[in-house]
């Protein structure tokens, strides 16, 4: 009740200031002229109490926002949803969250802030995750990447290995050394996926294509992916392929005169004439969607992957250098991918070894899409042990 209210009751005897109230707190008061003004506030204030508090939700970063990549593009998506409902939910990110032990503490520090919808967007954050997830019943966990699920934590992920396939068809057709690059991150099944479908689409165009591999063993690290680019080129290679978080790759290729790609996010601004185009992820309509359910009490567990078909995946800024029969095979790939008649990972695939990991006409699930851990034919040099 507002202070002028107050004031006017303060006016009433002992016995009528509590009839007062009483009426007050119904449909207002008519024969007092003091008591008048007091309904429109009590209404307000009413209401304000009707009101829900805005959904907490948080995001755990693995880089900086402005890596101009992975966290960016998870970065954009968050905005998009704080702008999308508005003051229904209040937003907060932490950056450069080690994949470490570190990344538990982050999290309960996350419950402690009453965050009821917490986002960890990278693989190594699972376990972390899971520990957070068993002791805290009432908030929901959103993992991108990982394969652990709870009854409150779930799993997402993007097709970024369709991203990688349709930069693998320009790039078959842009070489000259038939030498392609590729600057890896971490040896999971998610990153060796990528550089198999690059190699898988870039030999749909030209089956003479070799792939070589340089592994960082970092997401973001600027000057270590720059020097991966630049013993690829030593090596021979003249189109790169990344995936890691920075632009460092694309920047050296630029130097160096060659071309390259950008990942997860448009990165064409960084290296002009070297930018064949960027393979981009857009979380924008996964955190759309699992935000609402955490609104509307829909959320639920499980695993999301999301790819052409759901407006996640999309290769963009095509370069001018790339002829228009490349572009118009493109289109019909993406028109495939979107309404399910092109699969990128339909036999025969032959591996490395030389033996057939998917038989003629075979089409891959997503079990065997998630544990990839062999290079096919044409991708040069050892798969890493993974973590």
């Amino acid at each position: 009740m507002t202070l002028i209210a107050k004031r006017a009751l303060l006016k009433l005897s002992g016995g009528a200031a509590l009839a007062a109230v009483a009426v007050l707190a119904g449909c207002g008061k008519k024969d007092e002229a003091p008591a008048a003004p007091a309904a429109a506030p009590a209404s307000a204030e009413a209401s304000a109490a009707a009101k829900p508090e805005p959904l907490k939700v948080a995001f755990a970063y693995v880089g900086p926002v402005g890596d101009a990549g992975w966290t960016f593009a998870h970065d954009n998506a968050r905005k998009a949803v704080q702008a999308e409902f508005g003051d229904r939910i209040v937003t907060t990110f932490v950056e450069n969250v080690p994949e470490s032990a570190d990344a538990e503490r982050v999290m309960r520090d996350l419950v402690g802030q009453g965050n009821k919808l917490i986002f960890g967007t990278t693989f190594g954050y699972m376990e972390p995750m899971l520990k957070v997830a068993a002791d805290h019943a009432d908030v929901r966990f959103e993992h991108a990447t990982g394969y652990k699920t709870a009854a409150n934590m779930r799993t997402y992920d993007s097709r970024t290995y369709e991203g990688a396939y349709m930069a693998g068809v320009i790039a078959g057709k842009m070489t000259k050394s038939n030498v392609l690059g590729v600057v890896g991150s971490i040896p999971i099944p998610e990153v060796i996926r990528n550089i198999n479908s690059f190699t898988l689409g870039a030999q749909s165009v030209n089956p003479k294509v070799k792939t070589k591999v340089v592994w960082v063993n970092k997401w973001f690290d600027p000057p270590k992916e720059g020097e991966g680019a630049a013993s690829l080129i030593s090596g021979g290679a003249d189109v790169l392929f990344q995936n890691t978080d920075s632009s460092a790759v694309l920047q050296k290729a630029e130097e160096k005169g060659k071309y390259a790609f950008g990942w997860d996010s448009d990165m064409s601004k960084f290296g002009p004439k070297a930018h064949l185009a960027s393979a981009v992820i857009n979380w924008t309509p996964y955190y759309s969607k699992a935000v609402k359910e955490a609104l509307d009490g829909s959320w639920s567990t499980g695993s999301q992957w999301w790819g052409v078909k759901e407006g996640a995946i999309d290769l963009v800024s095509i370069s001018d250098a790339v002829p228009a029969e490349t572009r118009e095979q493109l289109d019909k790939i993406k028109a495939g991918l979107k309404d399910g008649s092109f699969v990128i990972w339909k036999g025969p695939i032959v591996g490395q070894d030389g033996k057939e990991v998917l038989a003629k006409d075979a089409v891959a699930d997503d079990k065997f899409l998630g544990g990839i851990n062999f290079y096919v034919k044409g991708v040069e040099g050892k798969v890493p042990s993974g973590k």
